[in-house]
């Protein structure tokens, strides 16, 4: 029989003079960390050994690094809100960056196929982020750090992420897990937003609403909900766009349990879209309505949607039903032809045609409207408000570079109609790829009117959006095998 007291435990190993030494530095190392730091030093050393097991977990796997790149494009500038200063937006670059270095030591050993990147979509994003480097060395732009900071959002979220969808993604599971993903986090915030209206604000939110939004989020004495999101412009158009995917899902598929879920999705999200005060919905809600009618070429749907779409316009353009909630007073303002909005917006674009009609390259990335505040406050662009994403590219990247922008997004929509209609032949499939392409109209014909498109969490998901479409052949394969 074993004696007890002669076995060597785990606490056996630190009964060494060096070991207790190098223990003892360390505690008086993490105290005054602590000490030094507070709140943030303590939630720091919690947060260690998740970031070490994360980090294992994705050089074993760069779909896990990848998955977070989604969780951060969605929650991060949210939580700009709750802790001040943060770089909460580096997350998804850091994530992006962690991702891309998985994938290089995965394959340092293995060979690669490089035909998943022989692929229209990847030409695209790669033309595109060409023509933004070439903006570099626009003359006329007044800073090169704007440059740095702002082209992310303009071109290199596009490319890094439609690369990384075709090595990574390559498969109908993932294809599913990222819309589960988005109709996830695209819930959460709708019911975050029910919690701000309804049951109030949190003290940080109400912060960063006294100090920050209050003059775009409070009308005339009215919430514009804006959950976790940055602002209640993005809120809407996000929620408006993941509704439509939803309802066009739920419409096509053949499956009774996806079809309820897709419903629930569609409610919360039109909810949160309503409560959100955005006037900018109607282009998503209107061009992803008007698209999917065209694709599915289905006459008889067609009317009605016509009928449904009178019927709306009549309905706010003509009447004042409805008028004592304020909801229903703020839609309505976004059909009135002379809202001050509007005539403000049209009258910012008559300043830039002269000042671009000799500049056709534009001012440069990042020296446009609100933004441009940070880096080039003095100059002529900076004290013009973009508001739409065109306006801001033509003001930023000229005629040439919106004119190549335009064409490259037609070439997308126009060719991701081929491979919807003709190249895939599952009906569950075709059904969602449709849903994608109509969401991507939508938000492509909001934009004309808002800045929705580049901006987190909606650039991410339409370059994803993308991907798939493009991806759709492969998919409908694999399908057709099982």
């Amino acid at each position: 029989m074993t004696d007890p007291f002669s076995v060597k435990t785990g606490a056996y190993r630190v009964n060494n003079l060096v070991v207790l030494f190098l223990l003892f530095i360390s505690l008086i190392g993490i105290g005054y960390f602590i000490a030094s730091k507070g709140m943030i030093a303590v939630a720091a050393l919690l947060v260690f050994p998740f970031a070490v097991f994360f980090l294992v977990k994705s050089f074993e796997n760069p779909v896990v690094s990848f998955f977070a790149v989604y969780v951060a494009n969605f929650i991060a500038l949210g939580l700009s809100r709750y802790v001040l200063n943060a770089p909460f937006g580096l997350l998804v670059d850091g994530f992006l960056v962690l991702t891309f270095i998985a994938v290089f030591f995965k394959y340092f050993y293995e060979k690669f196929d490089w035909s998943k990147l022989n692929n229209e979509i990847v030409y695209v994003s790669l033309i595109w982020f060409g023509y933004t480097i070439f903006e570099f060395f626009n003359p006329i732009s007044a800073s090169r750090t704007a440059w740095i900071y702002y082209m992310r959002g303009v071109s290199l979220y596009m490319l890094m992420t439609v690369i990384l969808v075709f090595i990574l993604f390559d498969s109908y599971k993932y294809f599913k897990w990222f819309i589960y993903l988005w109709a996830f986090f695209e819930v959460a915030g709708a019911i975050k937003g029910m919690i701000q209206l309804y049951v109030g604000l949190d003290p940080w939110e109400a912060y960063w609403l006294e100090v920050v939004g209050r003059s775009t989020h409070v009308l005339f004495g009215e919430l514009r909900v804006f959950s976790f999101f940055s602002d209640a412009g993005q809120f809407g158009a996000s929620q408006a766009h993941m509704g439509m995917v939803a309802s066009i899902i739920a419409l096509t598929t053949r499956s009774s349990r996806e079809r309820i879920a897709f419903l629930v999705v569609a409610f919360f999200c039109f909810y949160g879209m309503f409560i959100s005060g955005t006037r900018g919905i109607w282009g998503v809600l209107g061009g992803a309505s008007l698209f999917f009618l065209l694709v599915n070429r289905n006459f008889k749907l067609f009317l009605i949607g016509a009928f449904v779409f009178i019927s709306v316009l009549v309905f706010f353009r003509y009447t004042y039903l409805g008028q004592r909630y304020y909801f229903i007073r703020r839609m309505r303002t976004a059909f009135d032809p002379k809202n001050e909005s509007l005539i403000a917006r049209l009258q910012n674009r008559a300043k830039l045609r002269p000042y671009l009609a000799v500049r056709p390259f534009g001012g440069g990335i990042g020296n446009a409207g609100a933004k441009a505040q940070r880096f080039t406050p003095n100059t002529y662009l900076a004290n013009i408000a973009t508001d739409s994403w065109y306006v801001e590219i033509w003001a930023e990247q000229g005629v040439v570079g919106l004119t190549l922008h335009l064409a490259l997004m037609g070439f997308i929509l126009l060719k991701g109609s081929y491979i919807v209609i003709h190249r895939i032949r599952d009906p569950g499939l075709k059904g969602k790829m449709m849903a994608l392409l109509s969401g991507i109209f939508g938000i492509m014909a909001s934009s004309y009117g808002n800045g929705v498109f580049g901006q987190m969490p909606t650039g991410l998901v339409m370059y994803t959006c993308m991907a798939f479409i493009f991806m759709g052949p492969k998919l409908d394969e694999e399908i057709s095998r099982k």
